[in-house]
Parts: structure tokens; C-alpha cells; sequence
């Protein structure tokens, strides 16, 4: 072992949580790389080539999607150049971590059989790739595919229509999270406490560990992969989290692309010039199948992410259809159009990560907020408090200024309206009373277009403002809870109802008597949703809907935001509500939705029976069985189903935490899954009995207290 190996040592707790302790910060960087590994090589792995483009060289076919969207959007490119433009001092930490992947990969990868069954051999880290699998993490975050689902609505249902799905509704990720102060607190000092919402995948995409050398002592939950704890962590004297700001800062523009001479190709810039546009070709290798080549095209804008450069356009002049298109503006794209993607890292060649040692050494909350200054992406909600009494409500990251209406739709390249301009000031507020994040509007209202509905906001507040002396332990009934506000226009409509079937009349007087409580033992809670999904597949039935109903084009990993009836179970709430559809009859729906669900006479089934944790895994097991739960997607408990398709939550909270500014020991956390990746270990599963009863599990940082890991 070479002399930074030897100078750090790993301790685990009974759960299995790392608590790594090193020399130096750097010392410890490696340490957090090599244990990582170590525990999650399969998971580094597959995030690793999932970032790079090559992933299916291993995980066969069914990966090629992502792996074209990757190259296509530049992602390991875009990660080598921030890294390239990173200070000596945050490069160096990146590369003592890269280090103890690289240290740590064969010794991880033997533990591991998912290796031998796709014969998949690990290769040494570059030291972009943590930067790289940040930015596959993220890209979608800021939810550009949604603006390919109002492109499609305004075609199919006009340009008033655009935000008409508009849920402010639940995306690929979310989040809650809450500031209680000390005058609310039985310790006087201040609580922070949340669950960031994802795709739940096994392993788990959150990692519970400790760092510590003699510059600092922080826990928290790390990103595998990358060093540091972005986003939640404890320092003793001050704590910090975070949830997605719901911000708009990446912008789709229709291109029109020429061949040139040679093989070249020009994009028509917005001086209405031609312009020379990059081009390459890649392979994708796949397993089991042929190779994949893939055409890489950038325009000034960005990357292109679908269509290309149109047959018969050599030596052209700017075309007709660039013309007609222009003058139909943001709103006349076509069905096919060429899109590049304009996102902030490219531009800046910045993700922000000089901000992630100067959050572990961050002291106070002004630490905090100036480590925060500097950060890129994605763009978040910040809470943070220290143990002096300061509080921090802030966003933090990078959002371009341009025209309205880029964050709507896909805009014309070549209309300089629509150009960058510069970078928006993010928001600060005081905290007065509690302080709530759950991706409602609030703080970052002006920086986005779609949000959250208001009701787990509303409802962890209300919930909040039932005591004034909050502790730890007692934050898990407020992470458990299971009402569901979404429920009521659906309801409302339910006693004008008239004709109806003796069934169905006994089954309305039902719901109506619901608690609208998605608890896992309830009964009531099935019916209301098979009654749910019935009303949805009605509605989505409707002739109103025809333009929307047939099955999306374009790359398939756009696929999930374009099809009508999740659009339609995730927007119910307005689509009940609005005046756009004069023509739609609400009470016709929702009167057939109730006969058939009053017809099917299913027998009483507890909700946790139907609504089970679905997640996601490189290498799916069919014979899984995972546990069921409690909650929805608009309870604070937010285990999201997709209404009219399917009862499963493959969306979930991906880790719970309470931080504690009284006393870190006093402080808990939870994962889904456990702290291990490896399937059958001890700790890979011993958590997720008690993360699906929303329970949580102590923080212990007392080094007597833990077990010194002997590799």
C-alpha cells in the first residue's frame, strides 16, 4: 500500500456508515475514494461509463439510449473541461479522490459478482469522471424535456395550452426539507431536517459517511463517486441541505444545419450567417448486439441532442424552411426539428465544485453562504443553521438571463432575441418562523416556470406550528406523514353526481368519508386510488387529448415526458380546475371512473400491498420482492406513484436526515437500502425495513463507539 493509504483508517458504526479519519485533507479525500469503492464498485462503475456514453458495452442493448443521449450532449467533454479550468488546490483534492477509487477498484470489483455475470473488467479513473458522473446525475434536473412536452401541447392544443399540464407537480426529482430555530426547538438550538425525492436505484444514490481530519469533522451524505458533501452535511457547529430550486436554466434551440464542403457542417447563427458547427462520430460498443455509431453535432448554442443535418442541404443557402420557421418564432417548430441544449457548465466550464472542501471546512453559516457563492449546478434551495443562531434560506447556482420565452419552449437559434445575457442574482431570505423548502413557489419563484403544488409545504408547516419544542426523534412523524390535500378537487366533484348506480352511490359515500390519509394499512386509501387511475384513463380518452394521445418520437430517453397519461395522473389536480378546456366534461369523466371503479369490486387491499418501492438496477432482479409503503406523490411522504399507470413508486425519499445544532449525536438519518452496494452483504438491505416505516436510525460519531474496518 502506498504511504496515503497508510495514513487513514475506517471505522464503521453498527449500520455499517463509514467514518473515515486521515493526515490531511487530502489524506482524506483518497480515504473517501477508497472506501467508496470498496463498498460501491459496481455502482462507481456503471455511473462511471453511464457518464462516459459506454455503458452498454456491458449492460447490453437496453442501455444505448442513454449512451447516445450522453455523447450527444457532450457529458464526459463537458466534465473535462470544468476540470480543466478547476484551482490547483480543488484539482489536487479531486485527484487524491480519484486516487482512492483507482486504489480501491479491483479489491471493490471482487467483492462484487455483478462484474463477473457481465464480464465487465474496471479501468482506471481519469480525474474528470467525478465531474463527469455529477453532470449525468444532474442533467436532467432542470427538466428541459418538459419543454418538448409543451412544444408538443402547442401544437396539439394551441399556444394558450403550453402550460396547460403545468403540475406544478412532481419531475425526476424533488425534495423537502425544513429550518425549525431554536425558539421552536426543547434544546433552544436549531433542527434542520428534509429527504431529497428521486429515483430510488439499488444501490441507493445517496452514501451515509463521516469525514475527518484535523482541518474538520463533517457527516453527512455524499454522492458516490464524487468527493466532498455537496449537498447534506453536519460540521458540529454548523449544518447544511439542500432541495431542487425547480429553477429553468437550460434552454433547447431549434438549428438549422447545412453539410459544407469536406464534410463539414454550418449552423445558421442568429446574424443569419453560417457558421461552422463541430462534428465527430462516435461508437457505442454494445454487448450482444452490433456497434452503435453516433454523429456529435455543436453549434455555438450547444450540443445537439435530437434530429441532425437534413439530406440534400450541401452548399444550400439559408432555406426556406429556416425562413417559414423563423417567422412562425418560438412557437412554429416542427415535429422533427433539429434541438441543441445550452446548459451552464458547458457554457461556463464551471460546476461549482471549488465550493465542496470550502463546505466541509465551513465553520458558520457565513462559511456556508460564501462556499455557496461559487456554486453552478444544479441550481438548489439552500437551508443551513449554526450552533450561534445563524440561519441561512438561500438559492444557490447558476441561471442565465434571457427572453421569457426560452423557458418555455424550444427557440429559434438564429433569432439573437433569444441569446444569453448574463447571470441572474439568486434569492436570499430571512428565516422567520419555520423555514420550508418543498419545491413550491416561494423563494425561487422567479427563476422557474413549473413548481410543486403548495401541499407538502402546507402541510409540514402546519404540522410544524403544532409545537413549539421540537426534538430529533419527533421529526419522523413529520416525514411520515401521509395526507394527501391533492385528493380534495377529485372529491369535490363526487356529490353533484347524480344517476348513479347503487354501487357506485355506496362507493362515492365511501371516499367522501376518507381521511385522505395514503397510510400503508389503508384500504380506503386503494380504492381512492384505482378510482384515481380511472378518472385519469378517462380523461386521457377524452377527443380533446387526441393530438397528444400516440406514442412519442425522437431519442427514447425523452420517452417518460412525453407520453399523455402520466402527464394527465400528474396534472389532474388542474386539469379539474381549468377554464382552458370549456369543452371537457369533468362530471361525465369522473362519473364513468366511478362506475368502474365501483364495478370492478376489488376486494379490500391495503395500500402498502399495491403501492410497493419499485427501483431501479443496472442489473434488475425479477425475483425481488420490496416492501410496500405508505404516502404519495403530494403527501409529505412523498412515494410517488403515476396516476393511471401504475400504483408501484419508483420515486421516493432517496435518504432522511434531522441534524441536530444541539447535539450532533442527537442526530438521525436513513437510506432506503443500507451503506453497503453489494447485494447479500449485511449492510446492504438492513435499512430498508425501517426507511419504509419512515423511521430513522442514530448518528454515532464517538470513535469508541465504532469498529475499525480492518481493510
Amino acid at each position: 500500500m502506498n504511504s496515503v493509504n497508510d495514513a487513514h483508517e475506517v471505522y464503521r458504526d453498527a449500520w455499517g456508515v463509514p467514518h473515515v479519519r486521515a493526515r490531511d485533507s487530502l489524506g482524506l479525500a483518497f480515504a473517501q475514494g477508497r472506501v467508496t469503492t470498496l463498498d460501491r464498485a459496481w455502482q462507481l462503475e456503471v455511473e462511471r461509463h453511464r457518464a462516459e456514453g459506454s455503458s452498454a458495452a456491458f449492460l447490453g442493448a437496453e442501455a444505448v439510449a442513454w449512451d447516445r443521449f450522453a455523447r450527444r450532449s457532450r457529458l464526459a467533454d463537458t466534465a473535462r473541461r470544468c476540470y480543466e479550468a478547476l484551482d490547483p488546490e480543488t484539482a489536487a483534492w479531486v485527484r487524491a479522490y480519484v486516487d482512492g477509487v483507482n486504489d480501491g477498484l479491483a479489491e471493490g470489483a471482487a467483492r462484487d459478482g455483478n462484474f463477473a455475470r457481465t464480464g465487465h473488467t474496471p479501468l482506471p479513473w481519469e480525474p474528470w469522471v467525478p465531474l463527469a458522473v455529477w453532470t449525468a446525475t444532474h442533467i436532467l434536473f432542470a427538466g428541459f424535456a418538459t419543454k418538448l412536452w409543451r412544444e408538443r401541447v402547442g401544437r396539439a392544443l394551441g399556444d394558450d395550452a403550453v402550460t396547460l399540464f403545468a403540475t406544478d407537480g412532481p419531475g425526476t426529482a424533488g425534495s423537502n426539507g425544513w429550518l425549525v430555530p431554536g425558539d421552536r426547538t426543547a434544546s433552544g438550538a436549531a433542527i434542520i431536517a428534509g429527504d431529497p425525492h428521486r429515483f430510488i436505484e439499488n444501490p441507493g444514490v445517496y452514501q451515509q459517511i463521516r469525514l475527518s481530519c484535523p482541518e474538520y469533522d463533517v457527516l453527512g451524505l455524499a454522492v458516490p463517486g464524487v468527493p466532498g458533501l455537496a449537498h447534506f452535511g453536519h460540521a458540529g457547529g454548523v449544518a447544511w441541505a439542500i432541495t431542487n430550486a425547480m429553477a429553468d436554466y437550460q434552454d433547447l434551440y431549434v438549428e438549422q444545419l447545412r453539410r459544407g464542403e469536406g464534410g463539414t457542417v454550418e449552423a445558421l447563427g442568429p446574424d443569419g450567417v453560417w457558421e461552422p458547427a463541430h462534428r465527430h462520430v462516435e461508437t457505442i460498443t454494445v454487448a450482444g448486439a452490433e456497434d452503435v455509431d453516433v454523429e456529435v453535432l455543436e453549434t455555438a448554442r450547444g450540443p445537439v441532442i435530437t434530429g441532425g443535418v437534413p439530406d440534400g442541404t450541401a452548399g444550400s443557402d439559408a432555406p426556406a424552411a429556416a425562413t417559414a420557421a423563423g417567422a412562425a418564432g418560438a412557437a412554429g417548430v416542427a415535429a422533427e426539428q433539429t434541438l441543441s441544449l445550452r446548459y451552464p457548465p458547458r457554457v461556463r466550464r464551471d460546476l461549482g465544485f471549488a465550493a465542496l472542501p470550502a463546505l466541509l471546512r465551513a465553520r458558520t453559516v457565513a462559511d456556508v453562504d460564501r462556499a455557496l457563492d461559487g456554486w453552478a449546478e444544479p441550481v438548489n434551495v439552500v437551508h443551513a443553521a449554526d450552533s450561534e443562531g445563524g440561519l441561512l434560506h438561500r438559492v444557490a447556482g447558476a441561471v442565465p438571463l434571457r427572453d421569457p420565452a426560452n423557458r418555455l419552449r424550444p427557440v429559434p437559434a438564429w433569432d439573437a432575441r433569444y441569446a444569453w445575457r448574463g447571470w441572474a442574482e439568486t434569492p436570499v431570505e430571512p428565516v422567520q418562523g419555520f423555514a420550508v423548502m418543498a419545491n413550491a413557489r416561494g423563494i425561487a419563484s422567479p427563476l422557474g416556470v413549473e413548481f410543486a403544488p403548495p401541499h407538502r409545504a402546507n402541510r409540514i408547516r402546519e404540522l410544524l406550528s403544532g409545537s413549539a419544542d421540537w426534538s430529533p426523534r419527533a421529526m419522523a412523524d413529520v416525514h411520515g406523514d401521509t395526507h394527501l390535500a391533492s385528493a380534495a378537487p377529485l372529491l369535490a366533484l363526487l356529490p353533484a353526481l347524480g344517476g348513479l348506480s347503487p354501487a357506485a352511490a355506496s362507493l362515492r359515500t365511501r371516499l367522501l368519508a376518507w381521511d385522505r390519509r395514503m397510510a400503508a394499512d389503508s384500504t380506503d386509501a386503494t380504492v381512492f386510488s384505482a378510482f384515481r387511475a380511472a378518472t385519469v384513463r378517462h380523461l386521457a380518452a377524452d377527443p380533446a387529448f387526441a393530438g397528444l394521445a400516440g406514442a412519442p418520437g425522437g431519442p427514447e430517453v425523452f420517452h417518460p415526458w412525453l407520453y399523455l397519461l402520466p402527464r394527465v395522473g400528474y396534472a389532474l389536480e388542474g386539469l379539474l380546475t381549468t377554464s382552458l378546456l370549456p369543452g371537457l366534461d369533468r362530471a361525465a369523466h369522473v362519473r364513468a371512473a366511478l362506475e368502474e371503479t365501483a364495478a370492478a369490486a376489488a376486494p379490500d387491499t391495503p395500500w402498502s400491498e399495491v403501492h410497493r418501492l419499485a427501483p431501479w438496477s443496472a442489473l434488475p432482479d425479477a425475483q425481488a420482492r420490496w416492501p410496500g409503503l405508505g404516502g404519495d406523490h403530494d403527501c409529505v411522504n412523498a412515494t410517488s406513484s403515476v396516476p393511471g399507470f401504475t400504483d408501484l413508486s419508483a420515486r421516493a425519499s432517496a435518504a432522511r436526515y434531522v441534524w441536530d445544532l444541539a447535539d450532533r449525536e442527537a442526530s438521525l438519518w436513513a437510506v432506503p437500502l443500507g451503506a453497503d452496494g453489494v447485494a447479500g452483504s449485511p449492510h446492504h438491505l438492513d435499512q430498508l425495513p425501517l426507511w419504509a416505516r419512515c423511521e430513522l436510525v442514530p448518528v454515532v460519531t464517538d470513535w469508541a463507539l465504532l469498529t475499525k474496518d480492518s481493510r
